[in-house]
């Protein structure tokens, strides 16, 4: 008779514990400490960008034209900070989402411990992200009052595919900003490197919400997808336009009214916008969740 304390076989465990257990072993193998690989010491280079200067929302513009270099290179770095200060807003979003979750599953599974490996590498990234942000010289940028609060709402309510198909969406428009940050050489080396840290992290984080986006739209009835279309299209377009602070423009000494109104204009920087997101929204397409009400959100916020 054979033992009931045998564990199953590796045959024998659903799909997704056979993809947490290869994230599990990745982050074993593959995980950086911010505070050691980060230099945090040497003071900010003002020779450099903070970010790709074509990533700039002024970029291409009639104002980009008429700023000095270094009024280029202060604007990048506050923008890249803007984004840093984004990036901690929604990944507080994101570990609260995550935890309540796997609240009450088994905690000795693949899929709960890879769960807390992803909360604890995105608290090391917000605490990175924070002291990035610092280093650049810029204030603590925060979304708009009603961005705040519907993230609030957003965290405590969303569930199932609409969680995290828009933790997805997040780290999928950061991912590709940021690929290109890291390898450019006129951006200041702690960027380039704390750049580096987030995308082969949170590489594993986006195989992770795109496996659990599909696990659980597979039992999602057309109402039920509609709906959660429409709640991921919207969390996408908040969270795309929070990305840069209104405020970056005065805090690197422009015109704000001015600069805001020619970045909104911007045909270059939705384009760049756009071209980052052909590959999520083949994934969101692929899940059924490009749905008409979902399309007008994500064309306002320029992803498609």
């Amino acid at each position: 008779m054979a033992s009931s304390t045998v564990r199953p076989g590796a045959e024998d465990r659903p799909p997704e514990d056979h993809l947490t257990r290869r994230l599990l072993e990745s982050a074993a193998t593959l995980a950086y400490d911010p505070a050691t690989e980060v230099d945090w010491d040497t003071p900010l280079d003002k020779d450099f960008h903070g970010a790709s200067p074509e990533w700039s929302t002024l970029y291409g513009t009639a104002y980009w034209g008429e700023l000095t270099e270094e009024q280029r290179k202060e604007l990048t770095r506050q923008e890249a900070a803007s984004v840093a200060s984004t990036g901690i807003w929604f990944e507080m979003i994101l570990q609260q989402m995550v935890l309540r979750d796997v609240y009450a599953k088994d905690p000795t599974s693949a899929d709960v411990q890879w769960a807390l490996t992803e909360i604890a590498e995105e608290c090391r990234h917000s605490i990175m992200f924070a002291r990035g942000a610092q280093k650049l010289g810029a204030p603590p940028y925060r979304p708009h009052r009603l961005a705040v609060e519907l993230g609030r709402a957003f965290k405590t309510l969303a569930f199932g595919e609409a969680a995290y198909a828009a933790i997805l969406v997040a780290e999928e428009v950061l991912d590709v900003m940021q690929r290109d940050w890291m390898r450019d050489e006129r951006v200041v080396p702690f960027v380039r490197t704390i750049n580096n840290i987030h995308v082969v992290e949170e590489s594993r984080h986006m195989k992770f919400a795109r496996a659990e986006t599909r696990k659980h739209l597979s039992g999602a009835g057309p109402v039920r997808r509609r709906i959660n279309a429409l709640v991921i299209a919207i969390a996408s377009y908040v969270i795309v336009t929070s990305m840069v602070n209104k405020d970056v423009y005065a805090n690197a000494g422009l015109d704000g009214k001015r600069a805001l109104g020619e970045a909104k204009a911007n045909e270059h920087h939705k384009s760049m916008m756009r071209s980052s997101c052909s590959g999520l929204m083949e994934f969101l397409a692929s899940a059924r969740l490009l749905t008409k009400p979902a399309l007008a959100f994500y064309k306002r916020a320029h992803l498609i």
